[in-house]
């Protein structure tokens, strides 16, 4: 039986989760937290094989959480949920750790597939994602994907996109103004833009491989 542990601050998803696998054969739902932060006591005191989250989570978003989750408990594969463009956030969650990107668009079918293929150590993205980074080749070729942002580029990028300033990101990052202005730079730089607006256009569209 693989444990699952649901991360989502909408009482609706993780109410959703429970009685999709009240039933199930294979999957149970050993509990739900609505914060990055409760995962952390969570995780501690109950046995998970799984996590779903959520990336925008109050107090410590989930890219965040995921990273320390792994440093502390590699063992636990952490699948990121969300309504977030796949295009830019798949990347980011895998490189920080992930074990796959689920969209909130997708079937509860693909979120089943998706569990099972975590738990048993391999990647879940969707075909179209697959196809695009070739992520079953050679780790040499993975090194290429992400070779052009970094994980913290991404997350910047995401900010940007939201329409936050430099220092609500800095406090969002627990980072300073400054250093906020120099990943800015370097994602004007590495995606050859000089402006916002085509700054956000190219990071939905940019070439990993």
């Amino acid at each position: 039986m693989i444990k699952l542990l649901v991360v989502d601050n909408h009482p609706i998803v993780t109410t959703g989760f429970e009685l999709l696998f009240q039933n199930h054969p294979e999957i149970k739902v050993v509990g739900t937290v609505s914060s990055g932060v409760d995962i952390f006591e969570f995780v501690r005191r109950h046995t998970v094989d799984v996590i779903i989250c959520e990336i925008e989570l109050p107090e410590l978003n989930g890219i965040t959480a995921l990273r320390a989750i792994k440093k502390e408990h590699g063992y636990i594969n952490i699948i990121m949920f969300s309504y977030h463009p796949e295009e830019i956030y798949a990347i980011s969650s895998i490189k920080a750790g992930a074990s796959g990107f689920v969209s909130k668009t997708e079937s509860t079918d693909v979120i089943i597939k998706a569990i099972k293929r975590a738990h048993s150590g391999e990647i879940y993205l969707s075909d179209k994602m697959s196809k695009h980074l070739n992520y079953n080749e050679t780790k040499q070729s993975k090194t290429r994907i992400y070779k052009r942002l970094s994980t913290r580029e991404v997350e910047v990028l995401k900010l940007l996109s939201s329409g936050k300033k430099n220092k609500e990101i800095a406090q969002e990052l627990d980072i300073n103004e400054k250093t906020v202005s120099t990943y800015k730079a370097r994602l004007f730089k590495k995606l050859n833009v000089t402006n916002l607006i085509d700054l956000v256009n190219q990071g939905k569209h940019m070439d990993l491989t």
